[in-house]
């Protein structure tokens, strides 16, 4: 970004680092056996110890810890063998209990990385480690609905609705080594699709499931001291993160080059006016005074603990983008399109185990099957086609037994009924004429039966061709192999 006088010479560089929090998909919250089911009648999955009432005690939900460490081996974590919960103190209407039970100084995972893949158009794909330095398991909060208006400050009341409070949460906090909106936006997206690949989340950001916050600050170039950080609350979509880094970059560079400071705060992103908007000053740790939570004891993972669950983990979108690449010969926009969700990366997997080609599968799986998917809002995993059947329609397209058009146009009753391609194929006669001597025979009856069209072919209207290709594929009912014809039937018309 240009600077005023006096700061041109500046190379103003953001430093950006993201809190996720991502709720984890257990059937239970945290601590009690309340729902943790997302949409139903509000305030009706509450109990005793949510609300922190007399006499109740939190016991730690044990599929809680296993996909808190799962998710930190995932993203390389080192986990602890030993760790603690902590009582977080802060007075607000959508936390019923008035502190929320986290972990501070001994949290389960620290010090991992995950890789990025930032692609521009027409530029080559990016690959960065992006550190991470701690994952913590923690409870979450109700949520305040404002009722008039998008914003508090229109609305007449505000109601609370606590079914979320105690749902389980890790909060996955990187280090400040993302350097734009786009990295940004890249490392959120990375790490969704890790916590959907190991099943610990659904990643719904429309439902809240994944949440970020986002910590920027400025500096005249790498080697600069860190700028006064900003704390951006609660995105809820990899577009949103991009935009408001960008914008909060250049806010924050243009309040430095005019002379004004930039204040330490939380802020949020107004979608409507693409902007950010100072929301409260930002808290510092002392101020939420954490100590151990006497209602809990230690947390204990055993080497053999951690062993057995790391051995448990899928391989994950990283490895199979370097697999696809390196040993199967795809792009890598292809590799990342098939390795976007676990489903997908799983059907194409089993399709080139029985047998397809890569490029050619992977083709098939980001057109027409893509298609279907997303009009039918499924998943890979739930089509009504398997990949050996896929492979068996491929192969009557590389035989030469149908064409590709045939084979678009058998699709659609294949994902409606299931079925065997081939079998199709043999019921609806639609094998290809692929034999030259047949093909060349019906080229002589059709040039014969229309010398008028040859001789103007000859004399340079070449368009006409299309007439005679029209003609050819109405003989053989459309089943005359296209290459294989237009090469016979252009020799033919040379004459």
């Amino acid at each position: 970004m240009a600077a005023a006088d006096g700061h041109r010479h500046h190379n103003w560089v953001a430093v950006i680092g993201l809190e996720t929090h991502v709720q984890l998909a257990t059937r239970s919250k945290i601590f009690s056996s309340s729902s943790t089911a997302f949409g139903d009648a509000p305030n009706t999955h509450v109990d005793p110890v949510v609300f922190g009432l007399p006499g109740s005690l939190p016991v730690l939900n044990a599929l809680v810890l296993e996909f808190a460490v799962k998710a930190g081996l995932a993203i390389n974590c080192r986990i602890a063998e030993h760790s603690k919960f902590d009582r977080k103190q802060y007075f607000y209407p959508d936390l019923p209990k008035n502190y929320q039970i986290s972990q501070y100084d001994q949290p389960i995972a620290t010090e991992g990385w995950i890789e990025i893949e930032v692609a521009e158009k027409g530029q080559p794909t990016i690959k960065k480690r992006i550190g991470i330095e701690r994952l913590h398991m923690e409870e979450d909060a109700g949520k305040l609905l404002h009722v008039g208006a998008d914003q508090l400050s229109g609305s007449t009341h505000s109601l609370v609705d606590y079914n979320r409070a105690g749902v389980p949460l890790v909060e996955i906090v990187s280090k400040p080594e993302l350097r734009s909106g786009r990295e940004a936006a890249a490392y959120a997206a990375e790490l969704r699709r890790i916590v959907r690949y190991l099943g610990v989340s659904d990643g719904n950001m429309q439902e809240g499931s994944l949440r970020c916050d986002v910590n920027i600050s400025v500096r005249p170039g790498e080697d600069a001291p860190f700028g006064t950080k900003v704390e951006i609350k609660n995105m809820n979509s990899f577009s949103a993160i991009q935009k408001a880094c960008d914008y909060e970059f250049k806010r924050q560079v243009q309040a430095v080059v005019t002379g004004n400071a930039v204040v330490q705060e939380t802020r949020l992103w107004d979608e409507g006016q693409q902007c950010t908007k100072a929301m409260r000053k930002k808290e510092g740790s002392s101020d939420y005074r954490y100590f151990p939570e006497p209602d809990l004891g230690p947390i204990h993972v055993s080497v053999s603990q951690r062993q057995a669950w790391q051995a448990e983990l899928p391989e994950l979108p990283a490895a199979r983008r370097h697999c696809y690449g390196q040993q199967l010969g795809l792009s890598e926009y292809d590799a990342r399109v098939l390795t976007d969700e676990r489903p997908m990366a799983d059907y194409f997997e089993a399709a080139v185990a029985a047998g397809g080609n890569p490029k050619t599968i992977a083709n098939w799986l980001m057109g027409d099957l893509s298609a279907y998917l997303n009009s039918q809002k499924l998943s890979a995993d739930k089509l009504p086609f398997t990949p050996a059947r896929l492979v068996e329609l491929v192969g009557l397209v590389d035989s030469n037994t149908i064409s590709g058009k045939t084979a678009k146009e058998l699709l659609p009753e294949l994902l409606a009924n299931g079925g065997s391609p081939v079998a199709l194929v043999q019921q609806r006669g639609l094998t290809m004429v692929s034999d030259p001597v047949r093909i060349t025979a019906l080229v002589e009856e059709l040039l014969a039966a229309h010398p008028k069209e040859v001789e103007q072919f000859r004399k340079g209207k070449t368009r006409i061709k299309g007439f005679f290709v029209g003609q050819l594929m109405k003989k053989t009912r459309g089943k005359a192999d296209p290459k294989l014809a237009n090469r016979i039937l252009a020799n033919a018309l040379k004459g």
